[in-house]
């Protein structure tokens, strides 16, 4: 009830875990990283060089491709870990991968320099954001007494 005796409505605001928060971080960055590459395969000849062997760091080796594989498990990983991780270990994972992802996608940015490439150095300027929440989110995840 409002001081001066009308009824108030006001939306229903439940406070999210961080667990939460930070699983929901790393699935939004998982879907923008899979728009980026499906947007990348209508770059004119990115197709053809993918088909002759030639990915965005040279050419396409097995273990380039087993370094991306690895690159891109980590967050789909951290999606999980997040939720089912104790909160000590789960913060300080948290913190370092967000850094390291920051980094990573900073440095993609850098040499996506093209204007065929600015949608992905949009979506790389997102994912920056979203890994600095996740760093953030986890630097003030909030302590109990114990």
């Amino acid at each position: 009830m409002a001081p001066n005796g009308t009824i108030t409505r006001s939306f229903e605001d439940i406070k999210v875990n961080t667990k939460i928060k930070l699983s929901a971080l790393w699935v939004s960055l998982m879907l923008l990283y899979i728009y980026g590459d499906i947007f990348s395969m209508f770059v004119p000849q990115r197709l053809k060089g993918l088909l002759n062997g030639h990915m965005g760091v040279g050419e396409t080796t097995p273990y380039k491709l087993l370094a991306a594989a690895i690159l891109m498990a980590v967050p789909a990983l951290m999606v999980f870990l997040s939720l089912v991780l104790k909160p000590k270990t789960n913060r300080i994972l948290n913190i370092i991968a967000g850094i390291i992802y920051t980094i990573v996608m900073v440095l993609v940015v850098l040499i996506s320099i093209d204007p065929w490439w600015v949608f992905y150095i949009f979506l790389g300027m997102v994912e920056v954001i979203i890994t600095l929440l996740i760093v953030w989110q986890a630097w003030k995840w909030p302590k109990t007494l114990v």
